[in-house]
């Protein structure tokens, strides 16, 4: 049952690291048996099934929604006046969208920087050089409607446990050295299913796990 396995996973979640529920592909009916086992945090991917599922669940106290996938510029609109935080900011580009969408709903949406440290090229964002290099120009300073709240990864799609511990200790140091700089930065979303065990002993403070609490997706 979901409440047993959420239960199952925040029973091992040592202090600090939060469970984001990924409830895309699944009906809203499986988001309210996960919210009355206590679940607050729902990651989603696709805008439009956002916006279905927040107003279908707008009777839910707390919940938060998180944007876990590839966001195109032109969907942030929609998501803009509710959403909690987008993990996958992966351009400066995205950004400033996020920015001037916030800023028409009276709103300061937190982000993450996507960060690439897996071995597939299709995989999106910042390089730790270029990630470097776009937190050391400082225009997103002047965005005054976001904030940039730490580093989302992913690590490479392997069987390898030393690869995928590898990308995960990447994507930490550069988050450590991106919060000696900049003391907005306080999470790091790292590890799903399959890695999550491994995420969190190397520093992620939210893991994201769909299929192990709501089964396969369906639809």
């Amino acid at each position: 049952m979901i409440s047993d396995e959420i239960q199952r996973i925040t029973a091992q979640l040592p202090t600090g690291v939060r469970l984001v529920a990924v409830s895309k592909f699944h009906p809203s009916e499986a988001i309210r048996e996960a919210y009355a086992a206590g679940q607050r945090v729902f990651g989603e991917s696709h805008a439009q099934e956002l916006q279905l599922k927040h107003e279908e669940l707008s009777d839910l106290q707390g919940l938060e929604w998180h944007f876990i996938g590839h966001l195109q510029t032109n969907k942030v609109k929609y998501i803009a006046p509710y959403v909690t935080l987008i993990h996958a900011v992966d351009s400066p580009r995205l950004l400033a969208e996020i920015d001037k969408q916030a800023q028409k709903c009276g709103r300061t949406i937190s982000c993450l920087l996507q960060l690439h440290v897996a071995a597939e090229e299709t995989k999106f964002g910042f390089t730790p050089d270029e990630a470097r290099a776009f937190l050391g120009g400082g225009s997103w300073q002047a965005l005054e409607h976001v904030r940039l709240s730490g580093v989302m990864a992913m690590a490479t799609n392997t069987d390898d446990t030393t690869r995928i511990r590898d990308d995960f200790r990447r994507a930490r140091r550069f988050f450590e050295e991106a919060r000696q700089q900049y003391p907005s930065f306080t999470e790091l979303s790292m590890g799903m299913s399959d890695d999550w065990h491994i995420a969190i002993d190397e520093g992620s403070t939210l893991i994201r796990i769909g299929t192990q609490i709501f089964g396969q997706r369906q639809y």
